[in-house]
């Protein structure tokens, strides 16, 4: 593979991952979506859904791996550092694309979600918060969620034990049962193993932090939160940002350390 197929492989297939996991998000969140309330199942086969699309279109290209937990994996597993720059440029900016291709398709209903007053406060009262209550004790805005996690209790050290775990199992997984031939990114069947494990680590360990088990998905999707010219949409928490980012990577090189001792 060409370190230019590498790049637009994870370009394109990152940011098909983020358009539609992203979109469930906002589909179950926002006000107006027919989609509004459908819960955390809806949007635990959708991000395995959105998986699923994304490698197989970016397969072919550059070995789909979306994600640089799994790109750093590689790495460590077959001791080949050389186009991990190049996969983690790609996977970057496809998740900045991705994030915004999300706010264009739910545009209206982004809207008409943050300029309503029982979800983000009255905005024409001087002084009161164009935010709800939860979001001010988090720091995040009332639609950071659509685009990156957050936890539901804030402990540092359980936040990033979560992180870790679960992209370990995804990790392990990816390794043992779902490498193409050369080793070197999904075959397959290993795309379809990859999304299923997705959707069972979201409904097990997915409630404590929302599962990001990818530091591409949720940094650049907080970012694009950070830029958009949003009415209402308060902060963007940059003080949990990097628990999403360390964990998964942590986890990953845990998951690569345990294959080459046990399974290579």
């Amino acid at each position: 593979m060409s370190s230019s197929d590498i790049f637009i492989g994870e370009t394109i297939g990152t940011a098909i991952l983020i358009l539609l996991g992203g979109g469930v998000c906002a589909a179950v969140t926002l006000k107006a979506s027919k989609a509004r309330n459908a819960g955390w199942v809806a949007i635990a086969l959708g991000w395995g859904f959105a998986v699923m699309v994304g490698a197989y279109i970016s397969a072919p290209l550059s070995g789909a791996h979306l994600n640089p937990a799994v790109t750093l994996a590689l790495a460590i597993k077959d001791g080949n550092w050389g186009d991990v720059p190049v996969y983690f440029a790609g996977q970057i900016l496809g998740a900045l694309i991705g994030a915004t291709l999300v706010w264009l398709a739910y545009y209206g209903q982004f809207h008409a979600h943050l300029t309503d007053r029982e979800i983000v406060g009255d905005p024409g009262v001087r002084d009161t918060p164009a935010k709800s209550v939860e979001a001010q004790e988090k720091g995040a805005g009332p639609v950071l969620g659509i685009f990156s996690t957050g936890p539901e209790i804030r402990n540092t050290w359980q936040n990033l034990v979560t992180e870790i775990i679960g992209t370990f199992v995804l990790i392990l997984a990816i390794l043992t049962q779902g490498l193409n031939q050369d080793g070197d990114g999904l075959g397959a069947l290993g795309v379809l193993i990859t999304s299923f494990v997705v959707v069972g680590i979201g409904l097990s360990l997915g409630g404590p932090t929302g599962y990001a088990i990818n530091p591409a998905r949720d940094l650049g999707p907080r970012i694009v939160h950070a830029l958009l010219p949003l009415p209402n949409k308060g902060g963007s928490d940059w003080s949990y940002a990097w628990i999403p980012v360390a964990g998964p990577l942590i986890g990953a090189a845990i998951a690569a350390g345990v294959y080459n001792v046990a399974f290579a």
